[in-house]
């Protein structure tokens, strides 16, 4: 077989596609656990008059004001937009990965950060508009203590989609993407450490435990999310789209605009201020990726028992 019908066996295997559906799967259960969480690190990131309280505080602030219903508030445009994007980045990451290890040498930290940023980067093309979306719909009827931000009034996900791009034009459903563009090093650095971890707890044909899973997948997503937490709050106010920046157009007119927030927010709450919501952040996030990783897992290993497939990659 040629090496081009080589590829494109990698790039249509059924191995890759069991990596895939397990990435979203895994993900779409963890999120829908550990929800809440997201919405009180929403609410702090965008609303800068509401008070930096602990995690338990602010989701019983929100629930006494709105509802205990409304801490799953935006879950289906969350979770479809999540769903995509981890369905994306792992048949991404596991077609490069199956790739690399069919080439010479062994796999290395640089080599499996390459693959995260170039997966992260695909699926911040494709998926930005869906989480522009879920963005507004998730804080769409939130009682903000800062009276500048607008309500919206979205039917749902179609429907926001249409108002969007009848009102604000089809680039605003890419509103946030070079803060995205810069953030795939969070995913790439978290599966980095998480590929590296997982070799080394590996070595010498040793079953790793769902335990040992959980707490790697942990320590790699608490590393990725303090380094490029500040990005994060950015890219939220900016998928918020209330935002008015200098009115200059372009990647000059976008950095501009971020170096402005980042600065804005320092003078404003000083550097703590840009990590707001941490605290929320790395509950939800720590722990969904954590869990994600076990589910994904879990799923790959039981799928590829029942197909009679060989997991074993290449050390």
């Amino acid at each position: 077989m040629s090496d081009n019908g080589g590829s494109a066996v990698s790039l249509l295997s059924y191995e890759t596609l069991v990596h895939a559906v397990a990435g979203a799967m895994g993900s779409v259960t963890a999120m829908t656990v550990f929800f809440p969480l997201d919405t009180a690190k929403s609410r702090l990131q965008v609303d800068e008059m509401r008070k930096s309280n602990s995690t338990p505080v602010i989701l019983a602030e929100i629930a006494k004001e709105e509802g205990l219903l409304s801490l799953y508030r935006g879950w289906l445009p969350v979770i479809s937009s999540l769903c995509c994007s981890n369905f994306v980045y792992f048949y991404t990451f596991n077609t490069l990965k199956k790739l690399a290890a069919s080439g010479p040498g062994k796999s290395r930290p640089g080599k499996d950060l390459l693959m995260g940023v170039v997966s992260g980067m695909v699926n911040v093309i494709l998926t930005t508009p869906m989480w522009v979306v879920n963005t507004r719909l998730k804080l769409q009827g939130a009682k903000f203590r800062n009276e500048d931000l607008q309500q919206t009034q979205y039917k749902g996900i179609f429907d926001a989609f249409s108002q969007i791009v009848a009102n604000e034009g089809v680039a605003t459903l890419w509103n946030g993407t070079l803060p995205s563009l810069i953030l795939v090093l969070n995913p790439a650095v978290q599966f980095m450490i998480y590929e590296a971890m997982k070799r080394k707890a590996g070595r010498g044909g040793k079953k790793i435990s769902s335990a040992e899973i959980f707490l790697i997948g942990a320590i790699a997503k608490a590393i990725a999310t303090t380094a490029t937490f500040p990005l994060q709050t950015i890219q939220a106010i900016l998928r918020f789209g209330q935002y008015k920046g200098d009115g200059k157009a372009g990647v000059i007119g976008s950095l501009t605009n971020i170096f402005s927030m980042l600065m804005d927010r320092i003078k404003r709450y000083g550097v703590l201020g840009l990590y707001k919501g941490l605290e929320a952040k790395l509950l939800q996030t720590v722990l969904t990726a954590a869990l994600m990783f076990v589910v994904y897992e879990n799923i790959t290993t039981a799928t590829f028992k029942v197909m009679g497939l060989n997991k074993k990659v290449k050390q």
